[in-house]
């Protein structure tokens, strides 16, 4: 009798966690309203402050790689902006600079490799993933300006399965935004995340 009633516990517990799992990566994004009326009060402060975020992090990253940051004058000016800075959907690539250090980052410039990126249509929104890699963003980009889309999503890391529900944890939350910055060729900055880096710069280019 004691050991079924263990086991029985031992079962309740295990499906309140897959229940709670379940809630915590359920999709709780309410994409028709505004990007503003969605973020968090610590995301908009972030994003506010996106000019500092690479004032900190591009003399650090310069200082670990001058080659690579003044080999690419278009990825890491900050002030590179086209018009269209909505990408189309399709099947993208992408890599991750993260810049300036920070946490457990033992250099300011960190490249990941080139991964999957696609981009689907949701109305007048874009929904982006990053396919494979340590850590994952995925969220929407939300009309803004011509030159400028707003993203909102949450990062996946390690063995993670689901991306947690924005909203649910400031370290896994993302905000940053999206510039076209040459033909076929668009970013994704992320300023202030929560791991290795004051801005996060991810290259977005057309998969063949």
């Amino acid at each position: 009798m004691m050991v079924r009633t263990l086991v029985a516990l031992g079962l309740g517990a295990a499906l309140a966690g897959c229940s709670v799992y379940h809630e915590a990566t359920s999709p709780g994004m309410d994409t028709r309203l505004p990007w503003r009326r969605i973020a968090t009060d610590t995301d908009r402060t972030k994003l506010r402050n996106w000019r500092k975020a690479w004032s900190e992090a591009l003399p650090l990253a310069r200082a670990a790689d001058v080659k690579l940051i003044e080999g690419d004058p278009a990825l890491f000016d900050p002030d590179r902006a086209l018009d269209t800075a909505m990408p189309p959907a399709g099947a993208y690539r992408c890599r991750t600079i993260k810049l300036g250090g920070g946490g457990t980052a033992v250099t300011a410039i960190v490249t990941y490799d080139w991964r999957p990126c696609p981009i689907t249509a949701d109305g007048d929104l874009r929904h982006f993933r990053i396919e494979g890699g340590l850590q994952r963003p995925e969220g929407n980009f939300f009309p803004d300006v011509t030159a400028r889309v707003t993203f909102l999503g949450t990062l996946e890391v390690g063995d993670d399965s689901a991306p947690l529900r924005y909203g649910l944890d400031n370290k896994r939350n993302l905000i940053g935004y999206g510039e076209r910055i040459g033909d076929q060729r668009w970013r994704l900055v992320i300023p202030y995340p929560a791991f290795e880096s004051k801005v996060d710069v991810i290259e977005i280019v057309p998969a063949v």
